[in-house]
């Protein structure tokens, strides 16, 4: 069993990170002790007032910047913004069952931001790229289908959690093609992902908002048991830092991975499917007009 906290994070001077959805939650911790440890911190935020307000909470080198995952050409911005190598992405940013919405792209939200955006992003920052893709999906991905039927919620009626469900199976099926193309190329950069488990973020304020009888309890027994913040970010620190292989799953090793400390931890046969990841990897290309940017190094 790993006894793994955040003052095991090595030494990060010199090393450049982008944290998405910084400003809060699981993110702005992740992204706090990375700063501590030496890192050049890239806070990678929809709202900027916000953003700033948790750099001001944080020790060492932060930068402030402007990205909306729910816009595509916001992501080309972002990246077309940023020079010089990256050693750390965490594709971080998140929506948990909101009501229904559209990307500015015309995509259903939660499918468009969790994992559409943090596509386009990788793909597009991915030259630049020199050490490791973390990608924060969650165990909600074991009731996710992949409908390429209807992937935007177009025609069926809409359902919160399953479409919640859905953008976390493709964080994981994104994680895993990835880190198959990154090998195939040969490249040294690692695709992991990471789930925090129940953490008691501000990603459940949906919940708080919907007032039902049965919501409330639901709400009551989520922060009765969830584990804080700063716990729920160990998995993505130990996906960024620890040794382990590309295409790791990190998330908490206590009962049903709820909380505890971070080890690896399996996932659904349909978050392993190779054919069904290749398929959502071309679609997302299609969506999105951005495609997988590397080609095979040359032997010597």
């Amino acid at each position: 069993m790993t006894t793994f906290t955040s003052a095991q994070v090595p030494t990060m001077t010199g090393r450049t990170v982008i944290v998405t959805g910084a400003n809060s939650g699981i993110g702005r911790v992740a992204a706090g002790v990375l700063a501590a440890r030496g890192a050049r911190v890239v806070l990678a935020v929809r709202d900027l007032a916000k953003g700033r307000s948790a750099a001001a909470g944080m020790t060492g080198d932060v930068e402030v910047r402007r990205l909306d995952l729910a816009d595509l050409a916001s992501v080309r911005e972002f990246a077309e913004g940023h020079t010089g190598p990256i050693d750390l992405l965490i594709n971080n940013a998140g929506l948990m069952i909101p009501p229904l919405g559209r990307t500015a792209d015309g995509f259903e939200l939660q499918f468009g931001t969790n994992h559409l955006g943090h596509f386009a992003l990788t793909n597009l920052l991915l030259p630049q790229i020199r050490g490791r893709v973390v990608t924060v999906a969650s165990s909600a991905h074991r009731g996710g289908k992949i409908d390429f039927a209807d992937l935007n919620w177009e025609r069926r009626p809409y359902r919160a959690f399953p479409a919640y469900a859905q953008s976390k199976l493709a964080n994981l099926l994104f994680t895993a093609e990835l880190h198959r193309r990154l090998t195939e190329v040969g490249s040294p950069v690692l695709a992991t992902a990471a789930h925090p488990g129940l953490a008691a973020t501000n990603l459940l304020g949906h919940l708080d908002e919907d007032r039902s009888l049965w919501n409330r309890l639901q709400t009551t027994l989520v922060h009765r048991f969830a584990q804080s913040g700063d716990d729920g970010a160990l998995p993505t620190l130990y996906a960024a830092v620890a040794d382990v292989p590309g295409g790791s799953y990190a998330g908490p090793d206590g009962l049903f991975e709820g909380r505890g400390a971070p080890k690896l931890v399996g996932r659904s046969k349909a978050a392993r499917d190779a054919a069904v990841a290749r398929r959502l990897w071309t679609v997302s290309e299609e969506l999105t007009g951005v495609s997988f940017p590397l080609a095979a190094q040359p032997t010597r």
